[in-house]
């Protein structure tokens, strides 16, 4: 088969596509010919060495595929094989085929695009758990979502919007700020427009809300924006750092956090396979159900044949995606 590789700590533009050997599936494992792969900013990380699941020198990126099941280890259930399913696979998914465990699978509603399905698990995965299970958001209350043009953000104010929450995006952009309103964004902000060292943005978004503080704040993106959406928060709001794009890792301080009554709620979606699995499996069905309904919508801005796979990653790092970026094995 042939997959993209990594050698070493680099860049997109150091994949190589190389050729490789089908991987073998053990016990409990899926051996899973890959139809479309989503690509994450966790993936760039990778690339880089950086990630906290970073796997050793060589691998392929990509850690989320749809699929046809080809094969199942030892003692696991055959009559899996031929079905399409979406697979969390931590890592080598720009590949033909890839491993993936049989417990962080789930079939595909029939009709439902493979593309499509590629975009759900790790954004809207990550974004419904976090908002539903460890936020605890509930109908009526103010979510404030930072990096709201990229991949979590933007699943984050659909899922939010869905769930009754009133949600306030912010993006850097007019075109990122106009996907954030289409899925359901009651008020969006340009980052990019406030000086986020002050009070400015705090400011901009009581004016929004007549007052109103943030009872939810979702941060995939760290830095100056992370301590900017703090100065917001209401008595008991609860924050989910769920990532670092900025590339600066925020500290909260506790007396804040003492005299404010704010929860800061720990959330690493990829952890919840080996330690809750039925979870995450009940949230991923949940989505694909939606998913095929049309209830959601995933945005995929960018569909990338895999002989191109890393200009799929170069469109994080520019930060020129607007929604999903996929690639296709066509």
């Amino acid at each position: 088969m042939e997959r993209w590789t990594i050698h070493r700590p680099g860049k997109p533009g150091d994949l190589t596509r190389d050729k490789a050997i089908p991987p073998v599936p053990g016990q409990g494992e899926a051996l899973i010919r890959v139809r479309a792969c989503g690509i994450n900013f966790a993936d760039l990380l990778m690339l880089k060495g950086t990630y906290q699941s970073t796997p050793p020198f060589p691998f392929a990126p990509g850690a989320e595929v749809c699929g046809i099941i080809e094969a199942v280890g030892e003692g696991s259930d055959s009559t899996l094989i031929g079905s399409l399913v979406v697979a969390y696979c931590g890592n080598g998914g720009l590949a033909e085929a890839v491993i993936a465990p049989l417990a962080a699978c789930a079939l595909v509603p029939k009709g439902l695009d493979p593309v499509i399905a590629a975009a759900i698990p790790i954004a809207y995965g990550s974004s419904e758990l976090a908002l539903a299970r460890r936020a605890r958001l509930k109908p009526g209350e103010w979510l404030l979502v930072g990096g709201a043009g990229g991949g979590i953000g933007l699943t984050a104010v659909e899922i939010g919007a869905r769930m009754g929450g009133r949600a306030i995006a912010l993006a850097r952009g007019e075109e990122k700020g106009e996907a954030a309103r289409a899925m359901g964004a009651e008020h969006v902000l340009d980052s990019s427009d406030f000086d986020l060292t002050g009070y400015a943005l705090r400011d901009a978004i009581l004016k929004l809300t007549g007052g109103a503080r943030m009872d939810v704040i979702v941060d995939p993106v760290g830095g100056d924006l992370s301590r900017a959406m703090m100065r917001t928060t209401a008595f008991e709001a609860r924050v989910l750092p769920l990532g670092f794009a900025s590339g600066d890792v925020p500290a909260f301080k506790a007396n804040h956090l003492l005299v404010k009554n704010v929860d800061v709620i720990g959330f690493w979606w990829g952890d919840y396979f080996p330690k809750a699995p039925d979870a995450v499996r009940e949230s991923l069905s949940r989505l694909l159900d939606w998913a095929a309904e049309g209830t959601i919508k995933p945005l995929v801005s960018d569909i990338i044949p895999f002989a191109r796979a890393p200009e799929a990653l170069d469109l994080l790092a520019d930060r020129r995606a607007t929604g999903k970026v996929v690639v296709t094995m066509t």
